[in-house]
């Protein structure tokens, strides 16, 4: 039984989970080069032990991959399991209560840094994987797809996945790297938000002016971007680039229902961020607003004189980085160039207008009607005695959309975490009791999938 199997073997699940966490597998630093070979490794040795017939690391122009396979029978379906063993950096260090790469369990949590993300929730899929590989349950061919820079937006991972399609082919990706909308209220991710973020430059004279010279008689960039951007969002909340919401979807009111459901107060979370009133779109609740409905935020501003005391000046320039996070269907290349052209449109002849793109990403949306959707509901039903709710999110992913469009495969976002499990924050945590859910989860998504399928 999956309960006497983990309970019998916690020790060692636990201590292979710390073997990878005291590993700084930080890759935004090129100090960390070594160490990201050594997580790499780690995981390679672990995957093998947990029953992976082959495993091996492949190169990619970043940080390597780590790839390993089980196949049992070419009639079954084949599950490709998608995490990452990179982690973001521990600083500020001097706000953690233990240190960031020592795991220590306290108050029935492992404290550390990647206890959560993602290299818990990618301990969680390997011991599910041996648990159904040593009973001789599984009935899924399995393979295993492990990056190393998905904290710094998986530069690497497309074009691998380009070279590399006849061996990622697969049924379904499941993905542990997302959370959960309580512990007591178990949910399976539905959608991510995508991302377009540009950097805006307007320019005016040729120089810095002296305000009481020129002021009046020059345009000044600043007032005139704060012009601009304010024009962006209408008064009832809406995106007035022009064609915005053309491939917007409707929310399906059963979706909208499911919504409804998720226990929620608008006042504790009002109290909880310090406001006196929400604001969006109109006709919108706020758990609609933040995960199905595009939005639009200024996410800095900058120009002119900035230090301490008064300088009256009129700057020559004026800097905004902006960005829209879309949703399922919106295509960010397309958004991205229609805000460009927009921004241009109302600027005034008065000044000159450079808009950047940056990055971007597109959306994902899981139907809630396939076998594998309904595998992993099932799976959450036995490991935490409820149905889970079908919740998106108002983040991205954006590897999950390009899986989609290389691979041609949907991704099961089968998340264990907690919005309290600090991530990427100082006391990064993950509670043990979920940790060993979770594999339950996992371990009756794999029995389900293969009756479903």
């Amino acid at each position: 039984m999956i309960t006497d199997y983990i309970k019998e073997n916690e020790e060692r699940f636990l201590e292979e989970l710390f073997s990878l966490i005291r590993i700084p597998s930080i890759s935004a630093k090129p100090e960390h080069h070594e160490d990201m070979r050594r997580c790499a490794e780690r995981w390679r040795e672990l995957l093998l032990s947990s029953g992976a017939d082959t495993a091996e690391i492949m190169p990619t122009q970043g940080n390597p991959i780590v790839f390993a396979q089980k196949t049992l029978d070419p009639a079954y379906p084949t599950v490709l399991v998608y995490a990452h063993y990179d982690v973001m950096p521990a600083e500020p260090l001097e706000l953690w209560k233990s240190e960031p790469f020592e795991p220590e369990i306290r108050d029935g949590r492992i404290w550390a840094r990647g206890a959560d993300d993602d290299k818990g929730q990618a301990m969680i899929q390997a011991k599910a994987f041996e648990y159904m590989v040593r009973t001789g349950e599984l009935r899924c061919n399995v393979k295993f797809l492990f990056e190393g820079e998905e904290e710094i937006g998986s530069p690497s991972l497309e074009a691998f996945c380009q070279e590399h399609r006849e061996l990622l082919k697969s049924d379904i990706i499941l993905v542990s790297d997302t959370s959960m909308i309580g512990e007591d209220t178990p949910s399976i991710t539905t959608g991510l938000r995508g991302l377009a973020y540009w950097e805006i430059e307007v320019t005016g004279p040729n120089r810095d002016l002296h305000s009481g010279h020129f002021g009046g008689a020059v345009a000044n960039p600043i007032n005139t971007l704060c012009t601009m951007l304010s024009k962006v969002i209408d008064e009832r909340g809406r995106i007035t680039i022009p064609h915005f919401y053309d491939d917007v979807l409707p929310i399906p009111e059963a979706e909208r229902e499911m919504i409804r459901q998720i226990p929620f107060s608008l006042e504790e979370y009002k109290r909880a961020i310090d406001v006196d009133e929400v604001a969006g779109e109109e006709g919108y609740s706020t758990l609609e607003r933040n995960s199905c409905r595009p939005s639009f935020d200024i996410c800095g501003i900058w120009g002119g004189y900035t230090g301490e005391g008064a300088k009256t000046v009129l700057p020559s320039k004026a800097y905004a980085k902006v960005s829209c996070r879309l949703v399922a269907n919106q295509d960010h290349e397309t958004v991205s160039r229609q805000f460009a052209e927009y921004m241009q449109s109302i600027a005034p002849k008065s000044v000159r207008v450079k808009v950047t793109p940056m990055h971007g990403g597109q959306g994902y949306v899981c139907p809630i009607d396939m076998p594998a959707y309904k595998a992993a509901e099932a799976g959450f039903t036995t490991a935490f005695g409820k149905k889970p709710l079908a919740a998106r999110r108002g983040g991205s992913i954006p590897i999950i959309s390009t899986f989609e469009r290389v691979l041609g495969v949907k991704s099961i976002l089968m998340g264990f975490g907690l919005e309290r499990n600090a991530i990427h924050s100082p006391n990064e945590n993950f509670t043990i009791d979920i940790f060993r859910k979770g594999i339950v989860a996992v371990t009756e998504f794999y029995k389900n999938f293969a009756e479903m399928r």
